[in-house]
């Protein structure tokens, strides 16, 4: 059996480029005690790939080069040495941009099909999902009667937010891009507002239709960054609470001012940083919730897909510019 990998093969300088991975063939090896052999179905491709390319310090080591790029997968055991797992187990893990994998047994986790779609366990009810979860619930603190944003309203994990948000009886306002993308962001996943930043390029504008579109906010989920940030900053409460999950507008390298930094200090605001995988502990709370929800069509979701493995590259370029919409996989 052979398995088709995609490696990084050097660092990026600014965006990324096909040259940078290589499509490598290779055997797939021998089982031995205690592993299982995985065949991929989904690929999930996300925005922290990025930061993971570059050689420097961040919270986890670097994608190292002539290797597998990492990534989150989805597919079904196909051989097992492994008493916890046999042949047609559906399983979820890190198994990397590839068409195969082999696991130890740790690091992946059996899922159930029954009532939701495989790929699902790599949005909603995966890393993006408990992510989503986690920020609003543990940093934004959100409660009947407030009032949330969150930018990149229509991506994976800023649809989440919102309706979560919605669920708990707040008002949800989204940044998107484009008017279908904010149509879908109020229409479909059940927002109150939603603000075009393609249409309002600068924070003077973002701040004037937020203004027009809701009250002082009590709490925001940033996805993004730059002007963006800067005004929801002028537009928060004293004391309101920001959850920091990503500023994809810098992952290429470029620097992010801040203009209002004062702001900080000034509103006596709460701005945190979190990395989801350093909360494991609250992932069977989150992953029961978000998988009732979704089971139940509660939750909605939407997923742009690129088939088959050479295609992931590409496909990721274009997430990083907010080509996609909703949650980007790769299937296999």
């Amino acid at each position: 059996m052979i398995n088709r990998q995609i490696h990084l093969v050097s660092r990026p300088a600014g965006e990324p480029v096909r040259d940078n991975f290589k499509l490598i063939e290779a055997p797939v090896p021998a089982l031995l005690d205690g592993q299982v052999l995985i065949k991929h179905s989904w690929l999930s491709l996300d925005p922290y790939m990025r930061g993971r390319m570059d050689d420097k310090k961040s919270y986890a080591a670097p994608q190292k080069l002539n290797e597998v790029m990492i990534g989150g997968t989805v597919g079904d055991v196909i051989d097992s040495r492994n008493p916890a797992f046999k042949a047609g187990d559906h399983v979820v893990g890190m198994g990397g941009w590839q068409e195969y994998s082999v696991a130890d047994g740790r690091g992946i986790r059996k899922v159930d099909t029954s009532h939701i779609p495989l790929q699902a366990f790599l949005g909603p009810v995966g890393m993006p999902g408990v992510t989503a979860w986690y920020g609003l619930n543990k940093i934004c603190e959100a409660k009947a009667g407030q009032t949330i944003s969150v930018s990149a309203a229509s991506g994976a994990v800023g649809g989440v937010v919102g309706q979560l948000a919605k669920a708990k009886g707040c008002r949800a306002v989204g940044f998107a891009g484009g008017p279908e993308k904010c149509r879908y962001v109020v229409d479909e996943l059940g927002f109150d507002a939603c603000i075009d930043y393609k249409a309002h390029p600068d924070s003077k504008s973002l701040y004037a239709a937020l203004e027009a579109s809701t009250d002082f906010l009590h709490a925001h989920f940033e996805n993004v960054g730059g002007p963006i940030l800067d005004a929801v900053m002028v537009r928060i409460n004293d004391f309101g609470r920001i959850a920091m999950c990503g500023m994809i507008s810098g992952y290429n390298g470029e620097p992010i001012p801040m203009k209002f930094p004062q702001l900080i200090l000034t509103s006596r605001l709460r701005v945190q940083g979190f990395i989801v995988s350093e909360h494991m502990d609250v992932w069977p709370e989150a992953l029961t919730e978000l998988a009732t929800l979704v089971a139940t069509g509660k939750l909605k979701y939407r997923e742009t897909i690129a088939n088959g493995l050479d295609a992931a590259p590409e496909a990721f370029f274009g997430m990083l510019k907010g080509k996609n919409f909703g949650k980007q996989l790769v299937k296999l």
